[in-house]
């Protein structure tokens, strides 16, 4: 296996920018962001891969008019995941495992403000028992927090307690929707609004984009003094249909960490869009009380569809460059649910 670490990352998140500017216009500053961190420019690039959503963007191809964000002359070597742009990330890596590329820019986009997104995530469900009933997102996760309350697992106390350090640890963020200085009294005075869920308890309908280098061995020191080595990489997948899976846990979150390699982390980033998922994240990978989660504020506090799980990989790396983390772990999900993990597990080298 090649040593391939993360270089270079970027991301732009904003609230409901009622259809403009278009995510030609986000991904633009973006990429020239991360030829300016890695000192590179696009013939340095060997691969580009990018996670968006035709249904998302209400049209098909919606990929394609990116591209041109890239410029299309010269040619270049481009794919392309109908997901959170994390996955194209894992294509990514796998392709600079194969030796026959050196680096890859990574990016995906969304613009969840475009339609009624509660509306369109209901496509994602079994399309013969599930999605004739437009169950939305956000009632399918109160069904989810619920079933835990219920079950003793877990209470609206400590899902507030989530809430109030998420949007605390945001303050520092600025690319965070909400945040600043919250009590857990603050959160649980909020009305109900998809029971057991208060407005807080779920991430904020955001757009946005974001962008990673990935690069191997001599091309990744070349590039940043101290790169975000990646160690572990896998990702799970779980039935569709919802009575044929526990909603309380995460089989495929404790797969994929168990293969990514989750001991010794000091810092996780979980893509956990509702309260109670992070509860539900945090037991699945066994993480010690000690273990700094979300200090970016996590999705809770911002949450653009198809970017966010790449957000999370670029804020566990951004705390390695930085120092302030040796061995991190990135999580992103997709489907209703938490029905498909992924982790990723960085480290940083001295």
């Amino acid at each position: 296996m090649r040593d391939v670490a993360v270089v270079g990352f970027s991301q732009q998140q904003m609230k409901e920018l009622d259809g403009s500017p278009t995510c030609l216009e986000i991904l633009v500053p973006i990429i020239q962001d991360l030829y300016e961190q890695t000192g590179w420019t696009k013939s340095d690039i060997g691969f580009w891969c990018s996670g968006s959503s035709d249904y998302l963007a209400g049209r098909s191809f919606s990929f394609v008019s990116a591209v041109d964000a890239i410029g299309t002359l010269p040619p270049v070597m481009e794919s392309h995941v109908e997901m959170d742009a994390a996955w194209a990330m894992y294509e990514a890596w796998i392709k600079i495992q194969t030796g026959e590329v050196d680096t890859a820019l990574v990016y995906g986009f969304g613009k969840s403000s475009a339609g009624t997104l509660r509306r369109i995530l209901a496509l994602q469900l079994d399309p013969y028992t599930t999605q004739p009933l437009w169950p939305d997102t956000v009632s399918l996760a109160g069904i989810q927090a619920r079933e835990g309350i219920e079950k003793g697992l877990w209470d609206e106390k400590a899902m507030a307690e989530v809430v109030a350090r998420s949007m605390t640890d945001a303050a520092a963020n600025e690319w965070a929707i909400r945040k600043g200085a919250t009590s857990i009294d603050d959160v649980l005075a909020q009305p109900v609004y998809a029971d057991p869920l208060r407005r807080w308890d779920c991430a904020p309908v955001s757009d946005g984009a974001a962008g990673i280098i990935l690069a191997a061995g001599d091309k990744a020191r070349e590039a940043r003094q101290r790169p975000a080595w990646i160690t572990g990489f896998e990702h799970r997948i779980e039935p569709i249909a919802l009575n044929a899976r526990s909603l309380t846990e995460s089989v495929s979150t404790a797969a994929a960490g168990t293969a990514a390699g989750v001991d010794g982390v000091d810092t996780a980033e979980l893509h956990a869009p509702f309260s109670h998922q992070e509860l539900i994240l945090r037991n699945a990978l066994g993480l010690p009380g000690d273990v700094t989660i979300n200090p970016s504020g996590g999705a809770l506090t911002a949450n653009p569809m198809f970017s966010a799980g790449l957000n999370r990989i670029g804020e566990a790396a951004s705390r390695i460059w930085a120092g302030n983390s040796d061995k991190a772990l990135a999580h992103t999900t997709q489907g209703p649910v938490l029905q498909h993990n992924l982790v990723c597990t960085l480290e940083g080298r001295n």
